[in-house]
């Protein structure tokens, strides 16, 4: 097999800037980009004029459901779907069953994926109220962060006693992310709605019960007691224009200590949809009101908001077909991520060089990911190739496991061509073409 490959006249999009270029990728990594590169002894060579040459996408929050929730998906199925989208490094959250709250049960997880795993992969280490001395013994060079979650969870991962969480950020030396939601303003919310409409409460009412009251309160409070510690925080998926009140634009991201993401739903998405898309568009926190889309859209570009994201987290169609209460939140989205980003490029909302920004270049500088995130000579090669081509999400299209999507049956301007993870070509003509290829991510700290 080559060992070897050279990328003849696309275009590359890397570090704010497009030009014409070849890229010779050799034992993994980018060896070589020049205006041109002559063929060498074994080795592929892929025309790709006229198509986008990326840095691969690197997702900072899915959930991949392995171990315990293995019906939703696993590694193997969301990998698939990940580089198929063009997402070539993922980190996944804690709350699988059980939860990976020491670090024998995160290990798990890694060793799952390094057999599995056709991305590069990073899993959080999961805080509850009683395992910091766990916490503390986190690598910080092999792990991507600490995730806390101060809103709903599953088993004793909720974390929202002032006290408990003073001592997290006090303490630990590591990232914490956060899902910020204050649990007891949901918690009335949801006794008001019970109060008017009875157990039969519709979606429509989900943005009001998961309110911008609540994630304020939350993430408030998160940012206080960072700014407290001088933790190193950042705050998942925003949901509201209120909490950009939060965030600094005036400092480089390499400066902040305080930084924020927001995910693929709440910039497409909004409570207008919930008639149309049900349960299919429920997440933690909800898709709210359209003024909310488009202030967080204005954060990305203002820099307030310093990564997109995905939260991909899936279902099954039974168990997203149930009532409001006992419907999970939670959907897939990394087979669709970039497109749906392109798409807004297309509408003139985004630039492509601030997309490739926020998915590839600011997570790996955020998180502080070795060797990965832009098209640089000695980088590891992962890179996703797009082409003008249009693109239907059908159920035959669909690689999750779930075997649903929220884009069912849009048209996308632009397809996933190809994509590269560690040299290799993993996705290519709408089918995976190579098994097991990713790597642990590493972190310079």
């Amino acid at each position: 097999m080559s060992n070897s490959i050279i990328l003849k006249s696309g275009t590359i999009v890397n570090e704010g800037k497009q030009f014409v270029a070849d890229i010779l990728i050799k034992n993994g990594r980018i060896e070589k980009i020049a205006s041109s590169i002559e063929t060498i002894d074994n080795c592929t060579v892929h025309d790709l004029n006229g198509k986008l040459i990326l840095p691969g996408c690197i997702d900072d929050q899915v959930h991949f459901r392995e171990p315990g929730l293995t019906h939703k998906a696993n590694i193997f199925t969301e990998s698939r779907a990940a580089v198929a989208g063009g997402i070539t490094s993922f980190m996944e959250m804690p709350n699988t069953v059980p939860n990976a709250l020491t670090q024998e049960l995160l290990e798990d997880k890694y060793q799952i994926a390094a057999a599995t795993s056709i991305a590069n992969y990073s899993f959080f280490m999961g805080a509850s109220n009683e395992n910091i001395e766990q916490v503390l013994k986190t690598n910080e060079k092999n792990v991507c962060g600490v995730k806390v979650f101060m809103g709903s969870s599953t088993g004793n991962m909720l974390v929202d006693n002032e006290k408990t969480l003073d001592n997290l950020f006090s303490k630990v030396p590591l990232l914490i992310a956060t899902h910020c939601e204050d649990e007891a303003t949901i918690r009335r919310n949801i006794e008001a709605a019970k109060l008017k409409y009875g157990e039969n409460v519709p979606i429509e009412q989900h943005p009001y019960i998961r309110s911008e009251e609540a994630c304020y309160i939350s993430s408030s409070m998160a940012v206080r007691l960072a700014k407290k510690h001088g933790t190193r925080l950042h705050i998942l998926h925003i949901s509201t224009a209120k909490e950009l009140e939060l965030f600094d634009n005036t400092i480089s991201l390499e400066q902040k200590k305080i930084t924020a993401e927001a995910c693929i739903h709440h910039l497409w998405f909004s409570e207008e949809q919930y008639a149309e898309k049900g349960n299919f568009i429920k997440w933690n926190p909800a898709v709210k009101k359209a003024s909310d889309r488009d202030a967080i859209f204005q954060g990305v570009l203002d820099n307030k908001i310093d990564v997109i994201a995905t939260d991909h987290a899936p279902h099954t169609l039974e168990e997203k077909n149930n009532s409001y209460f006992s419907a999970p939140s939670g959907g897939p989205l990394v087979q669709h991520a970039l497109v749906a980003m392109l798409e807004k490029v297309e509408e003139g909302k985004i630039s492509i060089e601030r997309v490739v920004e926020k998915m590839a270049h600011a997570p790996a500088t955020l998180f502080k990911i070795v060797d990965r995130g832009y098209i640089r000579e000695g980088y590891f090669a992962d890179l996703v190739i797009v082409e003008k081509q249009k693109s239907i999400v059908t159920k035959e299209s669909i690689l999750y496991k779930c075997g649903w999507s929220p884009f069912e049956g849009v048209t996308f301007s632009n397809s996933i061509y190809s994509t590269i993870v560690n040299g290799k070509v993993v996705f290519e003509n709408g089918k995976i073409i190579e098994e097991q290829s990713g790597s642990r991510l590493q972190f310079n700290r």
